[in-house]
């Protein structure tokens, strides 16, 4: 990763290892919005390579909150990576208790959004899923957020969602506002994953989760089984590189456009990605579109995370 195209200049001229770790630092400073030393530890940390060292940063330890680090001001978002404080919001907060199940949504995307172009297909042929990071650790405006990432819930209707950093509130909110879902979790406290099954068109058989013993993040691997499809080759295919790269999806991740972390430089990362494998047997299914979602501002001048979601579209051939 090379946010700003700094590091990426220094390269091509050739400069020396000193000035290409100098400007690293700066990149690093930008993006995390910390002081240069701060940077340099990070990127020292993590044989400086940019993404392992903010991933270490922005998704420290439990146990490393962020006013013990040096030069770092503690932020709210910060702060909820304990699991601790997600608690706290679920006991205290009114956001836990809101019934918003027949409340009108109004944010911007309801009028934007034309859900007659993607109207799921209830005969069989066709398969959708929405994959989304929600942001659930950022506490700004967090209600209209998870409102409008309902809305686009709503408006497309997959047959399965996968949500990423969800907080127990949002959990609670999620079970009130998508009562035609199952919602099966990796967690039930700090922040977790969760998938969500439509009961009309996916039945439950079994699922588990796969704890990670080395994880100081609370990671696990969240799996549902809803199926049999018979054996499956080896290969495994990344939907938007099967469906040729198309641009206008490319990245999930753009502070350019973004501006819910307020960073001032420019990164476009393809964070989140969807990949899939055919049965071998009973049919299979082929990916027909790829499509982000939450590209629009809400009326509280957010987006509703700081990554986009992806909505994929399958055709079912029997």
């Amino acid at each position: 990763m090379e946010p700003g195209g700094s590091l990426a200049a220094a390269r091509d001229e050739g400069e020396p290892e000193g000035k290409r770790r100098r400007l690293l630092c700066e990149d690093f400073a930008s993006v995390a919005r910390c002081d240069a030393g701060v940077a340099q530890c990070y990127l020292a940390e993590n044989d400086w390579e940019m993404e392992r060292a903010l991933n270490a940063y922005f998704e420290p330890p439990v146990e490393d909150r962020a006013e013990d680090r040096p030069g770092v001001a503690a932020e709210p978002q910060a702060c909820a990576l304990s699991p601790v404080p997600a608690l706290l919001l679920v006991e205290s907060s009114p956001f836990a208790f809101v019934d918003l199940t027949s409340e009108e949504t109004t944010d911007s995307t309801s009028s934007k959004i034309n859900p007659s172009e993607n109207t799921q297909q209830e005969d069989g042929s066709m398969f959708s899923l929405i994959t989304w990071n929600i942001d659930g650790l950022d506490l700004n405006s967090l209600q209209e957020r998870a409102r409008g990432v309902c809305s686009y819930l709503t408006l497309y209707n997959p047959d399965v969602i996968f949500l990423q950093e969800v907080i127990p509130p949002y959990y609670s909110y999620l079970k009130k506002r998508t009562r035609n879902y199952e919602i099966i979790t990796g967690h039930e406290e700090g922040y977790f994953t969760a998938i969500m099954l439509k009961k009309s068109r996916v039945k439950l058989k079994s699922q588990e989760i796969i704890p990670f013993p080395s994880t100081k993040m609370m990671r696990n691997l969240l799996c549902v089984h809803v199926t049999k499809c018979g054996g499956l080759p080896d290969n495994i295919l990344d939907v938007w590189e099967f469906l040729g790269k198309p641009k206008h999806c490319q990245y999930t991740w753009d502070t350019q456009v973004n501006s819910n972390l307020g960073i001032s430089a420019t990164c476009k990362l393809r964070f989140d990605r969807i990949f899939f494998r055919a049965a071998a047997e009973e049919g299979h299914i082929v990916p027909r579109s790829l499509d982000l979602l939450g590209l629009e501002k809400l009326d509280c001048g957010r987006f509703p995370s700081d990554h986009w979601g992806l909505l994929c579209n399958l055709d079912v051939i029997l």
